[in-house]
C-alpha cells in the first residue's frame, strides 16, 4: 500500500470508466450521503498531482488539486478515516478546502483498495457543519466502498477482456489473412508438397500433388491417408528407407522413376526433409517434388548424341587413318629404296596434310565428347 509508483500505475487503470458503471457508482454515492445524511458524497481517485472525483452529489467540481486532499490520509490506512470537525484537527485546518470556500467542516472516508492492495482513492462523504457517524453508519460506508472498488475492477476486468478479444480477433485476421497468402503460394507451386506425420498419414498438401495423384495414379488425394497408398509397389522400399532417414532429423534427395515403361512414364527429384515443432522434436516429412522429366530426356539424348560422336570418332581414328598410314609408309620405303621421280614431294606433301586434317577432326570430336579429356588416338 505504500509503493506510490504502483498505486499510481494502479491508479491509471481506472481512471477511464465506461458510462454504465459511472451511473451506478453515482447510485452508491446518493445512497453514501443518504446513510451518512451529509450533502457532499464522492468516489476519489489520486493521480500525481489530481483528486479526480469520478462520482459525486452535492457538488459539480471533477476535480481539486492533489495537496488539498482529504483523502491523502484515508488511502495510507485500511479503516474509515472520521474528522468530525476539520477546523479542530491540526491536519486540516490550514487546508483552503477548510479556511475558504467550501467551508468544509466534516469529513469521512472508506479508502478504496485493490485486490492486489493499491489504495486508489476513497467513497467519502462531507458536510459543512460538524458532524458525527454512528458505527452502523460507518460499517455501512465501508461496505460501499467495497462495492465501488468491485465494480471499479469489474470494469478493469470488462476492459482488459475486451483488449484481449480485440486483440485476439486481429491475430486471427492476420494468421488467417497469413494462411491464405501461404496456401495461395503453396497452392500456385508447380512441385508437389506433401506434409507426412511420422505413421505415414498425410496432414497437408497442395494443389500440384492433388492434381499429381489423380491424374498419373486416378486416386483422390485427402488428409489422414497412408501415403504408401500412393507410392508404386517397386519403390515401396526405397521411400521407406529415405522416409526414416528423414525422421532422424536428416535431410535426403533422391531422383526416380515413375510408372516406368508406361506413357505416363515422369522423372522427379524428390527431397525428404524432417519437420519439427517449437521443441525440436520431429513431427513429419515435408515431401517435396520436382519433375525433372524433362532435364532427364535431355540428358539421355546428350547420351545418344556422345555415343554417336564416339563412334564417330573411332572410325576417323582407324578407318581413315589406316590408307593414310599405309601411303606413309610406302612414302617412306620409296625413300629408303631411293625411288625418287618427279610427283614424289607432291604426294608426300598432300599425304601429310590430308593427315594433319583427320588428327584434327579427332581431336575436336575428343573435344566435344569429353571436354578434351578422352583420349581416342593412341
Amino acid at each position: 500500500m505504500n509503493n506510490e509508483p504502483l498505486r499510481l500505475r494502479a491508479v491509471k487503470r481506472f481512471k477511464d470508466l465506461d458510462s454504465d458503471i459511472a451511473v451506478d457508482l453515482n447510485d452508491i454515492v446518493g445512497l453514501a450521503a443518504q446513510i451518512c445524511g451529509t450533502p457532499v458524497a464522492l468516489v476519489t481517485l489520486l493521480d500525481t498531482d489530481m483528486q479526480w472525483f469520478k462520482a459525486a452529489t452535492g457538488t459539480n467540481i471533477t476535480c481539486t488539486p492533489r495537496d488539498l486532499s482529504f483523502c491523502n490520509h484515508t488511502i495510507i490506512q485500511k479503516q474509515v478515516l472520521v474528522v468530525p470537525d476539520l477546523l479542530n484537527d491540526e491536519r486540516f485546518n490550514t487546508n483552503l478546502l477548510v479556511i475558504e470556500d467550501p467551508q468544509a467542516r466534516f469529513y469521512a472516508g472508506a479508502p478504496l483498495i485493490t485486490k492486489d492492495g493499491h489504495a486508489l482513492g476513497s467513497l467519502c462523504v462531507i458536510d459543512f457543519k460538524p458532524h458525527e457517524l454512528n458505527q452502523q453508519q460507518i460499517k455501512s460506508l465501508k461496505t460501499l466502498a467495497r462495492q465501488v472498488i468491485n465494480l471499479m475492477e469489474l470494469n478493469s476486468s470488462l476492459h482488459s477482456l475486451e483488449q484481449q478479444h480485440q486483440q485476439s480477433q486481429s491475430q486471427k485476421a492476420f494468421i488467417s489473412e497469413s494462411e491464405m497468402k501461404l496456401k495461395a503460394i503453396f497452392d500456385s507451386s508447380k512441385d508437389t508438397h506433401i506434409l507426412v506425420g511420422r505413421n505415414l498419414e498425410v496432414m497437408a498438401f497442395n494443389k500440384s500433388a492433388s492434381v499429381f495423384i489423380r491424374s498419373l495414379y486416378n486416386k483422390k488425394l485427402a488428409n489422414g491417408d497412408n501415403i504408401i497408398a500412393y507410392t508404386e509397389p517397386a519403390l515401396v522400399n526405397s521411400f521407406s528407407k529415405y522416409f526414416a532417414i528423414a525422421l532422424t532429423g536428416r535431410s535426403i534427395k533422391r531422383e526416380w522413376e515413375l510408372l516406368s515403361g508406361t506413357p505416363n512414364a515422369c522423372w522427379k527429384e524428390t527431397s525428404f526433409i524432417p519437420v519439427k515443432n517449437s521443441s525440436g522434436e520431429v513431427i513429419g516429412v515435408a515431401i517435396n517434388s520436382t519433375d525433372i522429366t524433362t532435364r532427364k530426356r535431355h540428358e539421355e539424348q546428350i547420351n545418344i548424341q556422345k555415343e554417336a560422336l564416339n563412334r564417330i570418332a573411332i572410325i576417323q581414328s582407324h578407318e581413315l587413318r589406316r590408307p593414310v598410314a599405309s601411303l606413309l609408309g610406302i612414302l617412306d620405303l620409296m625413300r629408303m629404296e631411293n625411288i625418287d621421280f618427279g610427283y614424289f614431294n607432291i604426294i608426300e606433301h598432300t599425304v601429310n596434310e590430308l593427315d594433319e586434317k583427320i588428327r584434327g577432326i579427332v581431336k575436336d570430336s575428343e573435344d566435344t565428347i569429353q571436354g578434351g579429356h578422352l583420349a581416342i588416338v593412341a
